[in-house]
């Protein structure tokens, strides 16, 4: 005798209706973040806003390519800045510390 795997009409419904939701947001996120230097730039704000001069020292990148991965951050609403004086105060955003909450459960 063949079994067959059964589920009711209406979890069906649910897990057809979950499969069929816009998830591109959260593909552009986790696109963003496969750079490591990204994760760690959100970390490191994480515990404080930071000075790009900061960010270059415990990166180890020159402050032109770490310019590139702040500036992906900032166009995915993740981190965002403020002039202070002569620096450049990174911070994050809202949504910003909404997905390193995510990240700290993955660990």
């Amino acid at each position: 005798m063949i079994r067959q795997y059964v589920i009711s009409p209406e979890t069906l419904k649910k897990v057809k209706a979950s499969a069929e939701e816009d998830v591109r947001d959260v593909t552009s996120i986790l696109r963003i973040l496969s750079y490591p230097v990204r994760l760690h730039i959100l970390k490191a704000l994480g515990v404080k806003d930071l000075c790009v001069c900061v960010l270059v020292e415990i990166t180890g990148h020159q402050h032109s390519a770490l310019s590139y991965h702040l500036k992906k951050l900032t166009g995915a609403d993740l981190i965002n800045s403020k002039r202070d004086g002569n620096f450049l105060i990174y911070h994050l955003t809202d949504k910003g510390k909404k997905v390193l909450k995510s990240l700290e459960h993955m660990k």
